[in-house]
């Protein structure tokens, strides 16, 4: 039996201990916002924070989550009647497109504003890795910088 937290609430899975984590929070939890889409780790639609940090569930094997926390697109936000900053700033710019990768680019986008509180368009360049086939590259760009100046108001 595999334990973990899962937007902050205790779950366990008992199962192949080699199981993609993904699989795990679609279809053992039914949690749909992380999506599959390439299943190697390089497009980002699967990402979620683990212990704080976001990783990509399609190449994670849930045993590796023993004792973690996890936090997907459902978890995101600080409250159920409160959006997080990166959240609101996508709506606000308008920038899902079809929308299949957004909940992986939100994930990501708020992990990297952790560690890049005011980031420069190289920085977000560089570091969002995230893929868009609908190429929303823009609109992200700029959710990232408002969702900056969202975040520096909350403190």
């Amino acid at each position: 039996m595999i334990s973990f937290k899962v937007n902050q609430e205790s779950v366990s899975f008992d199962g192949a201990p080699d199981t993609p984590l993904l699989w795990v929070i679609r279809d053992h939890l039914k949690l749909k916002g992380t999506k599959f889409g390439c299943g190697i780790g390089e497009c980002g639609a699967c990402t979620v924070h683990i212990d704080g940090k976001a990783q990509k569930t399609c190449i994670t094997q849930v045993s590796r989550v023993t004792g973690r926390s996890i936090i997907t697109i459902e978890g995101l936000a600080p409250a159920e009647d409160k959006l997080h900053p990166v959240q609101q700033a996508w709506i606000e710019e308008d920038v899902p497109q079809c929308g299949y990768c957004q909940a992986g680019q939100i994930m990501a986008a708020a992990d990297f504003l952790k560690h890049h509180p005011v980031p420069s368009d190289a920085d977000i360049e560089k570091n969002m890795t995230n893929l868009c086939r609908c190429g929303t590259y823009v609109r992200i760009r700029k959710a990232i910088h408002r969702a900056s100046g969202l975040i520096a108001q909350e403190q």
